[in-house]
């Protein structure tokens, strides 16, 4: 049955039609070879495209690198001359010198404290101690250079280091005993002594550093309360009306100074080991 339909008058006849057509519309491009054609078109209408839009910059970039060079081959005229050289003057008496007796780029020396600053997880050894990038920065923001004081290291060591620096920082931890409470004693007498001796010479503690000196200066190693303020917020109260004198506190705004006393602005974080 197959085999009769293959020869019936309608097949072999189109099988001549068939034979007959032009090879040109029984072959197939392959489409990887359409593909690549049409790919490469595209590649160059987009290089011509992207070039259209570089080569304006291009131009005038150069136009205005030849108008610079125009300029400085040109000549000045004895009046002209004079009239840059009056001007370079006006520019440079525009700002004013600075006051001699400061120093715009301090040294600060920032106390290490006890430990690897990780609960042991990078050195637990005996004699490790370290700064907090915090407390560098914080420095630094201000512009001024952190020289780290090793609380010990001998201490001559730290006596010739206190003489580098332009002020000494106190940070924040828990270390209230032992040499590195001895440590902060022989740092705060030498800055008693440099400031008596007319050296400006601050010192600024923070947290831990900050009960530490109240224990040095009251001479009472339990005035510090047991207490915990952790992520709290509280008012400031100033004991005297002009205990602001002489503090940073004398810069604030009155209405800030009032709303310190009246409103929730201060953050407490701290939590005593005594």
């Amino acid at each position: 049955m197959f085999a009769r339909h293959l020869r019936s008058p309608a097949t072999s006849e189109f099988s001549e039609k068939l034979s007959e057509m032009p090879k040109s519309t029984t072959s197939h491009h392959h489409p990887s070879s359409s593909n690549s054609s049409s790919s490469s078109s595209l590649s160059s209408a987009r290089y011509k495209e992207i070039w259209n839009y570089l080569w304006i910059p291009v131009l005038i970039s150069l136009s205005k690198e030849l108008i610079f060079a125009k300029a400085h081959q040109s000549i000045l005229l004895p009046s002209e001359e004079e009239e840059f050289r009056v001007q370079v003057q006006r520019l440079s008496s525009s700002c004013p010198a600075r006051p001699s007796n400061l120093y715009f780029r301090p040294v600060i020396g920032i106390l290490s404290h006890p430990g690897d600053g990780a609960s042991g997880r990078l050195n637990n050894g005996t004699n490790a101690s370290y700064i907090a990038a915090s407390y560098v920065k914080f420095v630094e923001a201000a512009g001024a250079r952190v020289i780290p004081l090793i609380y010990n290291e001998p201490p001559e060591v730290l006596a010739e280091k206190l003489t580098l620096v332009n002020g000494v920082l106190l940070t924040g931890g828990w270390a209230k005993t032992g040499l590195y409470f001895e440590t902060v004693q022989r740092i705060f007498k030498q800055v008693l002594e440099k400031n008596d001796a007319g050296d400006h010479f601050p010192l600024y503690a923070i947290c831990l550093g900050f009960e530490l000196l109240n224990m040095i200066i009251s001479q009472d190693d339990n005035i510090l309360e047991k207490f915990r303020a952790t992520d709290q917020a509280s008012t400031l109260q100033f004991v005297k009306s002009d205990a602001l004198e002489g503090t940073v506190f004398e810069r604030f705004p009155p209405e800030l100074i009032r709303k310190l006393r009246i409103d929730c602005l201060v953050m407490q974080n701290h939590q005593s080991t005594n």
